[in-house]
């Protein structure tokens, strides 16, 4: 049976690099993006070229409406399919000092990461759960785990995504479908634009920052059938910057 996997955020940076990395894996490709007409459509070329399938999935993942729209569009068109595999990926930066942030900027960026993983993750569920068989994979972030200064928003969305993917881990678990979370550090995207990358690079022990191919690496594992038994983890990826 085909494997479809909708990953939210897709059209470029981590989110790219896992459409392409589950492409290669067989998967047939949603790829989830809010503006960025160009980026999904090259990210889509670049899925076929190499022999996968891949669809566009337009909408912005903070808006529940939407998300039940474009979700329930496509099942109308496939209707013998389901989403099996879910990257909750979207998200944005906002920072600021909490003493100088505005609502829309606490907000804003809360609504992406943290509404957008209920409303899409309650639509696709029921699917999961009938079928028996679902990987659930959420994208948080070292900011999540140790919190970083100027990122209060960004670390309560990211910590509270990682406090639900536990508890949904343990009430899905019986029927086969599985909830992790990755937890990037400095990656090499769009996301590092204005960090100062020679200060921060002696920070990490590794020396450098880390590539989206590694992260998307590591969701191609958690989205196999060989790991199964993994649930309700969050695994770092941050070249040794914090343990």
């Amino acid at each position: 049976m085909k494997k479809y996997a909708l990953v939210t955020g897709g059209s470029r940076g981590i989110g790219k690099a896992i459409c392409l990395r589950l492409a290669e894996m067989g998967c047939h490709i949603l790829i989830n993006y809010r503006s960025n007409t160009e980026a999904a459509e090259e990210t889509l070329a670049q899925i076929e070229n190499h022999g996968g399938q891949a669809y566009l999935l337009p909408f912005d993942a903070s808006d529940g409406q939407a998300a039940d729209m474009a979700v329930t569009d496509w099942q109308t068109a496939h209707p013998d399919d389901y989403i099996s595999i879910l990257v909750n990926n979207a998200g944005i930066r906002q920072d600021n000092m909490m003493v100088f942030m505005q609502d829309a900027q606490w907000h804003e960026v809360l609504d992406t990461t943290l509404n957008g993983f209920f409303y899409i993750t309650r639509r696709l569920l029921k699917d999961m759960l009938t079928r028996r068989w679902g990987r659930i994979i959420n994208i948080a972030s070292l900011s999540g785990i140790k919190g970083l200064p100027g990122q209060t928003n960004y670390s309560a969305a990211k910590a509270s995504l990682i406090g639900a993917s536990k508890a949904l881990a343990q009430e899905v678990a019986t029927r086969k479908v599985t909830v992790n979370v990755i937890a990037p550090g400095f990656i090499e995207t769009d996301m590092l634009k204005g960090l100062d990358e020679a200060r921060l690079k002696p920070m990490i022990p590794a020396g450098r920052f880390g590539k989206p191919e590694e992260v998307a690496a590591l969701a191609g594992f958690l989205a196999s059938e060989q790991a199964a038994y993994i649930t309700g983890e969050v695994i770092s990826i941050n070249g040794g910057l914090y343990t």
